[in-house]
């Protein structure tokens, strides 16, 4: 173990979460070949397989799922203490790692994080994006940014702005050959666009009116896991969508897109930061909470 280097646990970590060398070299910064020479000699010194590969996959074995499992949170305490040091500094430095849904990442990389980047030049952010709700202690993240119905009850959670709301829409030519609904039960005689979650599942419509709730199975011929596809999918009039208001307000506003039960749609808890209560937080990452909050008290204004 005396020869075991932080880099090459920071590898075994990136494969683990990327599911693939290639991918886990650039997260990383490195050679694919570089990395694959070594996880193989990390594998020699231990005297046991972390990863099962083959030409189209590669997984953990189980030995590589328990030392992940305890690797992450080590490396974690490790960059905790060097933080604590860099926090004698008079101004933050060092790195902050996000983990965050891709709408997520995109909400908050401005204002937050370019605000953040400007008061304090010597930090870094690096954020990694992805539909899947991990664990951000063992994948060796400081911070998760998900909406708040997602964050893990044992989390610290820092609510970012105010609360959200989605937004049904459709194109002009659907709605011309199809007409509207009226109210969400016609949405099940209309092609929707479904939306599959981190978790596998497909996401169900809610809505909501006068103390009245429905939650829909819709049904379409397409599946996806990813908003901007979904858009293209609505856009080009292939069914209806249920969107974040936020990622389709300039196709309402241009036309391109026409939003439909407005009233049954009403605003619904936002995004937040989390992170484990566990831990004594560094100067970036107390600044970069302060710097959050403050920035969503101004966005909500006044009690």
């Amino acid at each position: 173990m005396d020869r075991l280097a932080v880099n090459d646990l920071e590898a075994v970590l990136a494969i683990a979460r990327k599911g693939s060398f290639r991918a886990a070299a650039v997260d990383i910064g490195m050679s694919a070949t570089a990395l694959s020479h070594a996880i193989g000699k990390l594998e020699a010194d231990l005297g046991v397989r972390l990863f099962n590969r083959t030409t189209r996959s590669v997984s953990l074995t189980e030995a590589g799922r328990v030392f992940v499992e305890q690797v992450g949170p080590t490396l974690q305490d490790m960059r905790s203490a060097l933080e604590g040091v860099r926090a004698h500094r008079a101004t933050p430095s060092g790195t902050i790692r996000i983990n965050a849904a891709p709408f997520a990442a995109r909400a908050i990389m401005s204002p937050l994080v370019v605000a953040f980047l400007r008061r304090y030049p010597d930090m870094t952010i690096d954020i990694v994006t992805e539909g899947r709700l991990i664990d951000v202690v063992a994948d060796g993240f400081d911070l998760g940014v998900r909406v708040a119905g997602l964050v893990p009850s044992d989390m610290i959670a820092v609510p970012l702005g105010r609360p959200q709301r989605y937004a049904v829409v459709g194109s002009p030519r659907y709605f011309a050959r199809h007409g509207k609904p009226r109210v969400p039960p016609d949405l099940l005689h209309h092609t929707c666009i479904r939306v599959r979650l981190p978790d596998g599942g497909l996401f169900r419509w809610r809505f909501e009116k006068d103390g009245e709730i429905a939650q829909l199975d819709v049904r379409g011929p397409v599946i996806l896991d990813e908003g901007s596809l979904a858009r293209i999918a609505v856009r080009e009039s292939i069914g209806i969508g249920f969107f974040l208001e936020q990622d389709i307000l300039a196709d309402i506003a241009s036309g391109d897109l026409i939003r439909i039960l407005d009233d049954w749609t009403p605003p619904s808890p936002g995004l937040c930061l989390y992170y484990p209560g566990r831990r004594n937080l560094s100067a970036g990452m107390k600044a970069f909470l302060a710097l959050a909050r403050e920035m969503a008290a101004r966005e909500r204004g006044p009690a």
